[in-house]
C-alpha cells in the first residue's frame, strides 16, 4: 500500500476515533444499555426530591423510593448516593403491556439518582425505545408517548 492511499485510511480512522470521543461524553462511561442519564446540577436528596415532587404534580401513583446507600449502611457498606423511585400508572403501561405483555416485568417505571465517582449526580431511566425492543414491540404505539413523558420529568426534575 502507498502512502496516498494510506492517507485517507488513517483520516477516517480520525474521524471515526473523534464521533466516538463525542458520544461517550454525552453519557458517563458506565451508563448500561437502554439507560438515559441526565446530569443534574443538583446534590442527591434534592434531585430525588424534585424528581418525586414532578412526578406527583403529574398525577402518577409513587410505589417506592428505595435508599440503596442507607441498605448498605446496614450491612457495614459504604455506597455513594444511590436511590430509586418507582412510579407509573395504568394510562401509560396498559398500552405498553398491550403491546408487549412481558412489558410487565420492566414496569412501573423507575427513576434512578446517583452520584458517580468524580462527584457528578446524575438522574437516568430505562429508554421506552430500549424496553419495546427487548420485548419485541418497537412498533409500539406507546412508546413515543413514554419517551415524551419520561424526558420532559426527568428535564423539569433537573432543570432550573
Amino acid at each position: 500500500m502507498s502512502i496516498r492511499e494510506c492517507r485517507p485510511i488513517r483520516r477516517r480512522a480520525f474521524l471515526t476515533m473523534m464521533a466516538v470521543a463525542a458520544l461517550t461524553s454525552l453519557c458517563p462511561a458506565s451508563a448500561a444499555d437502554g439507560l438515559i442519564a441526565v446530569k443534574s446540577p443538583r446534590a442527591p436528596a434534592e434531585t430525588m426530591n424534585r424528581l418525586e415532587s414532578v412526578v406527583k404534580q403529574r398525577g402518577l401513583t409513587i410505589f417506592a423510593r428505595i435508599d440503596h446507600a442507607a441498605g448498605a449502611a446496614k450491612v457495614g457498606k459504604t455506597l455513594r448516593p444511590t436511590e430509586v423511585l418507582i412510579f407509573g400508572n395504568p394510562q401509560g403501561g396498559t398500552p405498553f403491556m398491550e403491546c408487549a405483555q412481558t412489558v410487565g416485568i420492566d414496569l412501573p417505571l423507575k427513576a434512578l439518582v446517583w452520584t458517580d465517582a468524580a462527584g457528578q449526580v446524575w438522574l437516568g431511566y430505562n429508554d421506552p425505545a430500549f424496553l419495546a425492543e427487548r420485548h419485541g414491540a418497537t412498533q409500539c404505539p406507546a412508546v413515543e408517548n413514554l419517551k415524551r413523558a419520561l424526558a420532559a420529568i426527568a428535564q423539569e426534575a433537573v432543570g432550573p
